[in-house]
């Protein structure tokens, strides 16, 4: 809270080391908050009736801005709104009013600021960290926010809620989330490479979902989760993500991105989250900056950089 007519909020970014796509159906994932997140500034303005929002990128310009009346907020299929961030802002604001029926009653003019810390395209969390915020704002419970409006785990929204990792699970429609110690030895042996290209996480959980559910490996996936927070060197952990590349490749049908793009790489390499894009994970001996430039991946970042 800055001054009576100002609130600030902050929420940590994401990322899933392990758990991707089976944690929807009860897998226990390792997930890491990232020291990047979105803080998202609220100021009340009497001199206008709606929102005006602008959003700032990690370079701290603005990319997009946009004026918001009440009435549009209440009927989001028939505001003027064109471009598909209005629409899904639009969408929130409807999902807030399903959530607190009344929040807007009181409400004159607000200015609204969102001001990211990671590349937008990352796939860091600009939605989650974005939802949390609205949702600790507007007094609503995040993760039901969430599920109105982008869906998934909820891994997340827990992940833009703790500073340090977490195991996080879904048990009988429960969320149970529990702070970790992961602290590996060979954490200067771990490096996340950015593969220059938004994966749309809702594409790759429609696909996950085609399949049939799998109870062994909803539990092999929660002991190899296990086996990693426990798990002392570098040559162990790289067997273990291994395993796990080599049961969700098999589950989802698609080939580990080791063997279509890196076979050649002296290491172990992971995805995360949706698999094809955003952020893998490189774990080696020797910095592989130069092996993942000289292939046109030029954002490299040690594990120091990214993880609390």
């Amino acid at each position: 809270m800055v001054n009576r007519n100002s609130e600030t909020y902050y929420s940590y970014g994401k990322l899933l080391l392990t758990g991707e796509y089976v944690i929807l159906d009860g897998a226990k994932g390792l997930a890491l908050p990232t020291k990047l997140g979105q803080s998202l500034k609220v100021t009340f303005n009497q001199n206008f009736n709606g929102i005006y929002w602008k959003s700032y990128d990690h370079s701290g310009d603005l990319w997009y801005e946009n004026k918001f009346d009440f009435d549009h907020i209440k009927k989001v299929l028939k505001s003027n709104a064109q471009d598909k961030i209005s629409i899904r802002i639009l969408q929130i604001f409807n999902a807030i009013l399903q959530l607190n029926p009344n929040f807007f009653n009181d409400k004159n003019g607000i200015f609204i600021e969102t001001f990211l810390e990671f590349d937008r395209l990352w796939g860091l969390g600009t939605s989650s960290t974005l939802i949390n915020n609205l949702a600790n704002w507007a007094k609503v419970d995040a993760y039901q926010l969430l599920a109105l409006t982008f869906g998934g785990s909820g891994y997340d929204i827990a992940c833009a809620q703790h500073k340090n990792p977490i195991a996080y699970q879904i048990k009988n429609s429960n969320k149970i989330i529990e702070t970790v110690d992961f602290n590996p030895p060979f954490k200067s042996n771990l490096y996340f490479v950015y593969l220059n290209q938004k994966q749309n996480s809702r594409s790759g959980i429609a696909h996950y979902r085609t399949q049939q559910k799998n109870i062994s490996l909803i539990e092999d996936i929660s002991n190899i989760t296990e086996s990693i927070l426990s798990t002392k060197t570098l040559s162990e952990f790289n067997q273990l993500i291994q395993q796990h590349e080599k049961l969700i490749s098999k589950a989802i049908y698609l080939p580990t991105i080791q063997d279509t793009h890196f076979s050649d790489f002296d290491g172990q390499i992971k995805s995360l989250g949706a698999w094809g894009g955003d952020f893998v994970l490189a774990s080696c001996f020797e910095n592989p900056s130069n092996y993942f430039k000289n292939k046109g991946f030029e954002v490299v970042l040690d594990y120091n950089e990214l993880i609390n």
